[in-house]
């Protein structure tokens, strides 16, 4: 799928996505992600529906959802490129992956953020867990293959 905004167009084509650039923002500066290795990136654009942003044929921004393609979904690895920032692409790009038909018939989709709130909630329809007590994690260690 594809959406226009002129220069600008969001795109699930997966041959588009530089993973090059994917790998370099999330190890390096993405806080959630820092020294994330370049196999375990690939193996998480190779089992998730992936959105690119892009300028023309430049990557500026990605995002990718995890998902069972039934009942949920997570978002995950959501960026813009810093200098791309402040015209609106990450808001737009939250509401492209919230619009997309795979995402329409998922019962919940859910994510994590530390300091992006209000954008996921004013444009992505999130809302705080409603009963956070009726979820658990387990934090694993990275184990590469």
């Amino acid at each position: 799928m594809e959406w226009n905004r002129p220069p600008y167009t969001v795109s699930t084509d997966p041959a588009r996505l530089d993973v090059d650039l994917i790998h370099r923002f999330l190890s390096q500066e993405a806080f959630w992600a820092l020294g994330r290795p370049r196999q375990v990136v690939e193996r998480s654009i190779e089992n998730s529906l992936c959105f690119g942003v892009y300028q023309g044929s430049t990557q500026v921004g990605f995002c990718r959802l995890v998902t069972d393609h039934a009942t949920f979904g997570w978002l995950d690895d959501v960026f813009i490129l810093p200098e791309y920032r402040g015209q609106g692409l990450g808001k737009w790009l939250v509401a492209c992956v919230m619009s997309h038909p795979e995402v329409q018939g998922l019962q919940r989709v859910a994510l994590a953020t530390r300091d992006a709130h209000s954008l996921y909630m004013d444009y992505g329809g999130f809302t705080i867990l409603h009963k956070p007590d009726h979820w658990l994690e387990r934090k694993l260690t990275v184990n590469i293959r």
